[in-house]
C-alpha cells in the first residue's frame, strides 16, 4: 500500500544534487520536484531531531552562520565559506570567534534577521533560553562556548572556554541552522520560520511535507527555480517505487525519485534546486543521488 510524502530532499551537507539522464539544463524557472522520502520525522525542528528524516526536507528553509562548499565533493575544514555571516576572524589566543553579518537578510514571515538570533540559538543549543528544546540532542556541541554576546545588530562572537578550532565545523554542519528568536520551540516543531531559499507550508505525519519557493530570498543569484516542492511518493515496497520508475517518468535510487526533470545545471549552491521539472518521455531510471 502506498502513501505519498512531500519532501524536499536535502542531505546532512545540507544540498541536494541529482544525477539525471542525459539532456538539456531547464532554462525556464517553476515546476514540481517530486521525490520519496524514507520517514516521516517525529518534527520539523531540526535542532531537535537526530536524522536525516528532519534534515532533508528542512534544510532549504534554513541558513546557517557558515556552511561548507556545496561545489566540493567533500567537507573539509578549508571548505567552510560564509553564509549568514559575511566572514570570521578569532581572537589571537583563539578563544573569541567573531562573525559579522549580512544586514537586509528576512525570516519568511518578514521579520529582519539580526545578531539577537544567532544569541538566541545558541542559547536554546545550551539550554540557558527560557523556553527549552523538547530533546536537545547537540547540546554537547557547544560545551566549550562560555556565553555569546552582540555587537549591534549585525556582529556575533563566541567567547570560549579554551581554543577550540573545530568549532567552525560544527557551525557549519546541517544541523545548526540558524533560529529566530521571535519564534517559540513548540511553534518550530510543526511550522518552522528559517531564512532559506524554500518557505515551509505544511507538516502532516505520515502523508506530507510541503515547501514552497521564497521569491525574496536574501541571495537573489541563487534564488530557486522549483516554485513548489511537494507531490513526492512513499512506498512501503521499495521494489513497487523502482516498479513505477520502470514504467513512467521516474528516476530511482534507493527511495528517492524525480519524476519528469531535465537535469539541473551544474555548480553552486545545489540546495537551491536550480532546474525544472516537465513532463518527458519515459526511459529506465537512472540515479537521483543524495550527498
Amino acid at each position: 500500500m502506498k502513501r505519498e510524502l512531500r519532501a524536499l530532499a536535502a542531505a546532512g551537507s545540507r544540498s541536494l544534487a541529482f544525477f539525471a539522464a542525459d539532456g538539456a539544463f531547464a532554462q525556464k524557472a517553476g515546476g514540481i520536484l517530486k521525490i520519496g522520502h524514507f520517514d516521516s520525522p517525529a518534527s520539523m525542528s531540526m535542532l531537535e531531531e537526530s536524522t536525516q528524516a528532519v534534515n532533508r526536507p528542512m534544510s532549504g528553509v534554513f541558513n546557517n552562520l557558515v556552511i561548507f562548499n556545496q561545489d566540493e565533493a567533500q567537507n573539509t575544514p578549508e571548505s567552510i565559506v560564509p553564509e549568514l555571516a559575511t566572514e570570521w576572524r578569532w581572537s589571537e589566543d583563539g578563544t573569541e570567534l567573531t562573525f559579522p553579518l549580512h544586514q537586509g537578510v528576512k525570516w519568511h514571515d518578514g521579520k529582519p534577521f539580526t545578531a539577537a538570533d544567532v544569541k538566541c540559538t545558541l542559547d536554546l543549543l545550551q539550554g540557558k533560553a527560557a523556553e527549552k528544546l523538547r530533546i536537545n540532542p547537540r547540546k554537547p556541541w557547544f560545551d566549550n562556548v562560555s556565553e555569546v554576546s552582540t555587537n549591534g545588530d549585525y556582529e556575533v562572537t563566541f567567547h570560549l572556554k579554551r581554543p577550540q578550532p573545530s568549532l567552525l565545523a560544527m557551525l557549519a554542519t546541517g544541523w545548526t541552522p540558524i533560529y529566530p528568536c521571535h519564534v517559540s520551540p513548540a511553534q518550530m516543531r510543526q511550522h518552522p520560520v528559517g531564512t532559506g531559499p524554500f518557505k515551509f507550508v505544511e507538516f502532516k505525519a505520515n502523508q506530507s511535507i510541503t515547501v514552497v519557493r521564497n521569491p525574496d530570498y536574501w541571495k537573489p543569484a541563487a534564488l530557486p527555480r522549483w516554485h513548489r516542492i511537494p507531490d513526492h511518493q512513499r512506498c512501503v515496497d521499495p521494489a513497487a517505487l523502482l516498479h513505477r520508475g520502470q514504467r513512467g517518468r521516474l528516476f530511482r535510487r534507493h527511495n528517492a525519485t524525480v519524476e519528469g526533470c531535465k537535469k539541473p545545471a551544474s555548480g553552486g549552491d545545489l540546495r537551491h534546486a536550480h532546474s525544472e521539472c516537465q513532463p518527458q518521455p519515459a526511459r529506465q531510471p537512472q540515479r537521483a543521488a543524495f550527498r
